[in-house]
């Protein structure tokens, strides 16, 4: 029976291991769904991005057919003129997945002539979240003994993103799991 809590421990650690790995690589989207990156079907691409809450660090996959079509980042004028003269950058693979690290606006195009214009662009915009509230005052209580948390930064000083502070919860819990089983 003692093995068999301690294997059962084990896979608690790795599912919590595992699941913060994932915190930090963000969200996948896949462009247009199951419809893809396409001038077919009358994909509403606005629609899409508007149903749709991006952070930093997702992943934006455009999947089409790279014969008839690509993918360009370009400037709001660019996306609101249709003008792929110019881009970012381009990707042609068919397969193309970007990650997000700037709020904003990510404007994006297809530069096959006409494509645009018949509705084949995205603006994938990335809000700021809301400030965290203040941290507290004096040291913070330690969650493992022997294990001691850094003093509050200065209030003017930046605060780590959100998913920092879920990874570092999440390991805290699992010290506290792993002071356990010593």
């Amino acid at each position: 029976m003692g093995s068999n809590i301690l294997e059962n421990r084990g896979v608690v650690i790795l599912c919590f291991i595992f699941s913060s790995f994932q915190l930090c690589a963000g969200a996948v989207h896949k462009v247009g769904d199951s419809s893809g990156w396409t001038t077919i079907g009358n994909v509403d691409y606005r629609q899409w991005a508007a149903a749709k809450t991006f952070q930093l660090g997702d992943i934006i996959v455009f999947e089409y057919n790279p014969q008839f079509h690509n993918v360009m980042q370009v400037t709001h004028a660019e996306y609101k003129a249709c003008n792929a003269s110019s881009p970012i950058a381009t990707h042609t693979t068919g397969n193309d997945s970007i990650t997000i690290n700037t709020h904003g606006h990510h404007f994006f195009v297809c530069g096959v002539p006409g494509h645009c214009q018949a509705g084949q662009k995205v603006d994938i915009n990335v809000l700021r979240s809301p400030s965290p509230a203040p941290s507290p005052s004096g040291p913070l209580p330690s969650p493992v003994p022997g294990f001691t948390l850094p003093a509050p930064s200065p209030s003017n000083a930046a605060s780590p993103p959100f998913a920092v502070n879920m990874l570092f919860g999440k390991f805290s819990w699992l010290l506290l799991l792993l002071s356990d089983l010593a």
